[in-house]
């Protein structure tokens, strides 16, 4: 017999271990699996865990955390959902990535506002452009090396914060300089509001 059709209750301590620990995440199981049993339990254990893991992703994102976490505290490499996990890993990086980008274009947008509308500065704007130079310095303070990626995306970002300076103010994008007239470690001093 080259398959055998195993009842969840016949396969032994280690699925019915797994099975409730699952059942407990309200994750479902199904009450037979077929299996070949050239595999032994453990190499069919850790593709069964595995491959619930990778569904409780797209189940319940918040739960997919929580159980990688605590298989990861235990050291149960193998059932981790590899996959998935390398996707998030990826997009956390990527989100802070955004976050420079979108605090730097803000600033850079109403530090040209505070320059070339001398006679419209108000408290609100003194307040968004500390708010975004703190926001930029927590992200730096968090991950130095992002300090190199502000620099990478600091002329792009200008682009864009002319462009919206622009539209806010109602000038002509031909008012703001091509180049950005900022120094870009400037920008980031705390006192720093151009003339």
């Amino acid at each position: 017999m080259n398959y055998a059709l195993v009842f969840r209750r016949e396969v032994g301590e280690e699925l019915d271990e797994a099975y409730n620990w699952y059942q407990n995440l309200y994750f479902p199981i199904y009450d037979k699996l077929l299996i070949n049993p050239c595999y032994n339990n453990e190499v069919f254990m850790k593709n069964i865990l595995t491959s619930l893991s990778s569904s409780l992703y797209n189940q319940d994102f918040h739960l997919w955390i929580e159980s990688t976490i605590e298989i990861l505290q235990q050291k149960r490499f193998a059932e981790l959902d590899i996959e998935n996990l390398i996707s998030e890993i990826g997009s956390m990086g990527n989100n802070d990535k955004k976050s420079i980008k979108s605090n730097l274009r803000i600033l850079l947008m109403h530090l040209l506002k505070w320059q070339y509308q001398p006679e419209k500065r108000t408290n609100s704007w003194r307040t968004t452009i500390k708010e975004h130079r703190n926001r930029l310095e927590d992200d730096f303070a968090a991950s130095p090396s992002l300090k190199n990626y502000f620099l990478e995306v600091f002329n792009e970002c200008y682009q864009k914060a002319r462009d919206l300076a622009a539209s806010e103010t109602g000038l002509s994008i031909s008012v703001f300089p091509l180049e950005c007239p900022f120094d870009p470690n400037l920008v980031l001093k705390s006192d720093f509001f151009p003339e």
